[in-house]
This record gives C-alpha cells, structure tokens and sequence, in this order.
C-alpha cells in the first residue's frame, strides 16, 4: 500500500522526525538518573506509538528499557459535547505508577485541554512522584496554563491551520505536513 497523498507543506520527512525523536529521548536520559522509576504513557492513537519509540531509544542510549502505556482519555475531555461520540480505547497501564516519574506522551500540543484531561485520566491511576510532558509539536495557542518538559519542535501556527503528524504504524509513513485553511 502506498502513502497517502501529500497535501499541505511538509514541515518534517522521515529523516527529521528520526533525528527529533533522537533529542527527545537523549533529554529524557539526562533528566532521570534512576530510569528503573521511569515510565511513558502515551496518549491515544499517536502518543502510543511515540511512547514506543521512544522506550526503544532510551532502551538503545541506556540499556534500560522504561515501561510504556496507553491513555485514553476520552472521558476526561471537557470538550465532549463539541465532538461526536468518542471512540474508547482500552487504557493500558501494566505496572504500578504509584511514585514513579511519568512522562505523558502526545504528538501536538495546541490549546492544553487533551493533556489536562490526560493528567485526570492518569490520577485515576494512582498518584505518581511526579507527571511531565513529552510531545512531538508544540503550536502554541494554549488555553490552560500547560508547559511541555520535552519539545521535539516548535511550530507556531495560524488557529485556522493544522499540523499533520503522520506516523508509519498508523499512516504508513513518518512525516509532519502543515495542513491550511481549514
């Protein structure tokens, strides 16, 4: 199957996005010395696979390999009503996050209302030792005061544009397309 037609500006290609993942996960090392108390959840459906990847490069800089999970939050939005009826995904968080240090992973970051609703999901949980924020795409526009730790790119944008994050396991193909006039 080939790759879905590129339309809008390519903004990162396959090679980029590698290299980014690369600096996000090298930062991440720095950040933790103890990465046995590390994990990575990612945020449905891209946020997963990025949580992924980056386990894998962590695992390949360190030889420690952090647990990752899956959050969906789709009952912890504040903007339901706005969307249609919401697609559940089965949360997956297979080790204890009770004081551990979690890294939320997400592609873009926009108005902060997603992550919000992640740190609620998340507290469902259990009460980790500390929550910070990984994500791929930062456009700004914020809504809620939400700062990310970890900042593959900085993209400011128009509120009428939208960032395309395409992600092989999902897409089949790695790239980030700035999408206009929408």
């Amino acid at each position: 199957m080939s790759a879905p037609e590129l339309t809008g500006r390519l903004l990162l290609d396959e090679a980029d996005l590698q290299r980014t993942l690369r600096r996000i996960a090298h930062e991440i090392v720095e950040k933790y010395p103890d990465l046995e108390q590390l994990a990575l959840v990612g945020i449905y459906t891209r946020g997963v696979t990025l949580a992924e990847r980056l386990a894998g490069l962590i695992e390949q800089f360190s030889g420690v390999r952090p647990p990752t999970g899956a959050l969906d939050i789709s009952f912890y939005r504040d903007d339901m009503g706005a969307h249609r009826q919401p697609v559940v995904k089965a949360t997956r968080l297979d080790f204890p996050i009770d004081d551990r240090s979690v890294v939320l992973v997400d592609d873009v970051l926009y108005t902060g209302r997603t992550i919000r609703g992640a740190i609620e999901a998340l507290f469902a949980y259990g009460r980790p030792h500390r929550v910070q924020l990984a994500v791929l795409v930062d456009r700004g526009h914020r809504e809620l005061p939400i700062r990310p730790d970890y900042v593959g790119k900085n993209l400011p944008t128009a509120r009428s544009e939208r960032v395309n994050v395409q992600l092989s396991e999902v897409d089949e193909v790695d790239r980030i397309v700035l999408l206009t006039g929408e």
